[in-house]
């Protein structure tokens, strides 16, 4: 086990960070916590070896992720099938090929299914390396009218008189700069969330998840995924289409999520070995920042507010954190020897920036354990002072929980290190 008492300044709340009862924003009231060693097993065993990682420790560590927090995903649907529709070779000026694929999960059914809207770099000799995302509508990422619009989102989202121009195209485009991307060499590929599950309270019925519930099943059990793991599921998804594209490279595709689509990119990337690189940007509760320190956003909170995002059973840990019997250091160790960036916001401490880097430096010892290298500071660093060297990068920006040109900056300078 792993003991913390840390004591540095208190930190203000700001007007970014919800006033709720029983928050903490006080430093100094975080208190002493202890957790679990991502290097011992559950009978107490020491793991001491790569091989007894591998084959022993993180298989445990992954299925109590499993069990207790996100919830058992079925395995890729043997029926999937890929139908290529729209090609445009001269989109973003003539930067970029755009094309738009539907990822079909069942032969000869209409559902489920999810779109891939994937950006290529025209000017390359390769197949180009990938930022892979969950999108919020993948129209929204973007100002160009030529790209589609789900139906899936007009079910979500039903707007007067949709059919004529009051979709809201590019809401999101600001947090997206793909010219830069894909003129520094990256693919870009795009899933819409409500294509694998709409991001709200009983909407169950409109995701993919009761297309492979048991016959009679009306419910997620316990143990079974939660709207995160079916997000992460829908990645491995846009992978296995990313394989059979000859203009992209799928051993380097590297997820990219913020906020809840930071904590299902670094689930996917904990499930999925495929994955050859994950960002997370403000993932907060459930993502990097650490269950058991009492700053910010509890997990009895995120289950309150966002009772569908995880497992049934992680609500039994609703005020109960020091039971849990995994932390989301060992999320992040789960995905070694393979690159993590975990990106905070100093004002973000709803999602407790500090938290995140505890986490990120605890996972380091795996790193250790199969001979990668690391390099975060033994504190976490001042804002715009980021660790790019090492297998586990860090920042710490200024500003609130947004996606900014100072965070891509940073994951296309990791990614260069990586990637390339």
């Amino acid at each position: 086990m792993i003991a913390f008492l840390i004591s540095t300044s208190p930190i203000m709340a700001s007007s970014q960070s919800p006033a709720r009862a029983g928050i903490n924003y006080d430093e100094s009231k975080v208190g002493a916590y202890t957790l679990p060693d991502p290097l011992v097993r559950a009978n107490g065993t020491p793991v001491r070896t790569a091989e007894e990682w591998r084959r022993d420790r993180r298989p445990e560590l992954l299925a109590l992720f499993e069990r207790e927090v996100y919830g058992k995903v079925p395995p890729a649907p043997s029926g999937q099938w890929f139908e290529t529709r729209v090609v445009d070779p001269h989109a973003l000026d003539g930067l970029a090929t755009r094309k738009e694929i539907r990822v079909h999960f069942e032969r000869g059914h209409d559902e489920p299914y999810m779109d891939v809207l994937l950006y290529v770099p025209n000017a390359r000799k390769t197949p180009a390396p990938v930022f892979l995302a969950l999108t919020y509508g993948n129209h929204s990422i973007t100002p160009d009218t030529a790209v589609s619009v789900s139906p899936h989102f007009l079910r979500d989202h039903p707007i007067p008189d949709s059919a004529h121009g009051q979709v809201k195209r590019g809401e999101w485009a600001d947090r997206w700069p793909i010219a830069t991307i894909v003129s520094r060499g990256y693919a870009l590929a795009g899933v819409y969330v409500g294509d694998l599950d709409p991001d709200a309270r009983d909407a169950i019925a409109h995701g993919i998840r009761p297309h492979y519930f048991a016959p009679g099943q009306t419910e997620p059990r316990p143990d079974e995924w939660g709207a995160l793991a079916s997000w992460g599921w829908g990645l491995s998804r846009a992978l296995d289409y990313l394989e059979h594209d000859a203009d992209v490279d799928a051993k380097r595709v590297a997820l990219m999520g913020h906020s809840r689509t930071g904590k299902a990119s670094l689930w996917a990337a904990a499930r999925d070995p495929r994955f050859a690189m994950v960002i997370a940007n403000e993932s907060g509760t459930g993502g990097a920042k650490l269950s058991r320190r009492n700053f910010g956003e509890t997990v009895a909170e995120i289950n309150r507010g966002f009772p569908f995002w995880f497992a049934g059973n992680f609500h039994r840990y609703d005020g109960r954190e020091h039971d849990l019997p995994v932390d989301q250091h060992e999320l992040i160790a789960l995905i070694a020897p393979r690159p993590v960036y975990i990106a905070v916001a100093a004002d973000d401490l709803w999602g407790d920036p500090l938290g995140s880097f505890l986490a990120a430096k605890a996972a380091e010892p795996v790193y250790a354990l199969l001979g990668v290298p690391t390099a975060l500071p033994a504190t976490m660093p001042p804002v715009n002072t980021p660790t790019l060297d090492g297998a586990i990068g860090f920042h710490l920006r200024p500003g609130t929980h947004d996606v900014t040109n100072y965070d891509w900056a940073q994951f296309l300078a990791f990614a260069d290190r990586n990637m390339k």
